[in-house]
């Protein structure tokens, strides 16, 4: 069975998607549409920005998304999914080239998010930090035991886990990680605590967008953050997208989930291939591959 997996924020780069604007003429109406869409010239900042421009969380969500969508659409009969999912932010490309949102729906929504990401980020002082070398459960632990704001936000593999919250309790678990025995426990160059408690007024002000969104049954089950399992409900989709941005993203369960269902290759659409990276730490003999046009 195929597996299909879509990435998240930081898996951008400067020309990314300009070879599919130049060959596709599907894939430069699509550009186009969403330079449209979102009132700025997104397409020269992909295909020429520089690192920091695309590091602006308005800009690196719609980009990542469209690279990750555009090029599923450009695949055409070729892109036969059994099972997908998408991390963080790549759920949202996952549901759109799986048929359960429209381009345009998809593209609202993930700019809503962004900036109301971006809004929650310059609300509350706040940040993340990779822990490295520990188990899961040992992590949970520690965070549970510190003042303040701070919980597991990335299960991205076995002995990788990012946490989340409020700059000073992060700063605390990092000391106490350390002491517990992590191999690392390094703070973050991210603007904010992303799928943690803080992400709230991001989370209230997306829900409405996402209530008022159609969405219909996907091609294949998706395989969803929240839950770390292969949904088709157009409703319990929703509920699993608007309780993304202040929850955990379960991607070792996900990947984990998507081998006991049987997927024997992951194929990574999207820019980057930090995926199939995580893949390889959960069963090091699994079949992987970027998506070509």
């Amino acid at each position: 069975m195929k597996a299909y997996v879509f990435p998240g924020q930081g898996a951008q780069f400067s020309g990314m998607g300009k070879d599919l604007y130049d060959h596709s003429a599907e894939a430069k109406a699509m550009f186009e549409k969403a330079n449209d869409l979102l009132g700025f010239k997104i397409t020269d900042v992909m295909f020429e920005g520089t690192p920091e421009a695309l590091k602006e969380t308005k800009v690196t969500q719609p980009a990542i998304f469209l690279h990750s969508v555009i090029l599923a659409k450009v695949l055409g009969e070729t892109f036969k999914p059994d099972m997908a999912a998408g991390h963080s932010l790549g759920e949202f490309s996952a549901l759109v080239a799986c048929g359960a949102m429209s381009f345009e729906d998809g593209l609202k929504l993930v700019a809503k998010r962004a900036n109301a990401m971006q809004k929650a980020c310059e609300a509350v002082p706040s940040t993340m930090a990779a822990v490295l070398g520990m188990e899961d459960a040992d992590v949970e632990r520690i965070c549970a035991s510190i003042d303040g704001v701070v919980v597991p936000a990335n299960y991205n593999c076995p002995g990788q886990l990012v946490i989340s919250g409020s700059i000073e309790a992060v700063e605390k678990a990092c000391e106490a990680l350390k002491e517990a025995g992590a191999k690392r426990a390094l703070i973050l160059p991210v603007g904010g605590a992303f799928h943690s408690p803080l992400m709230e007024p991001a989370r209230a002000e997306l829900e409405a967008a996402i209530k008022n969104t159609e969405i219909k049954t996907p091609i294949c089950p998706i395989y969803q953050n929240v839950v770390a399992k292969g949904v088709t409900n157009p409703v319990e989709i929703k509920e699993n997208l608007i309780a993304q941005l202040t929850g955990a993203v379960k991607w070792t369960q996900i990947m984990n989930q998507m081998i006991a269902d049987g997927a024997t290759s992951f194929t990574e659409v999207g820019p980057g291939n930090v995926l199939q990276g995580l893949v390889k730490k959960v069963d090091r003999q699994m079949e992987t591959n970027n998506a070509a046009f």
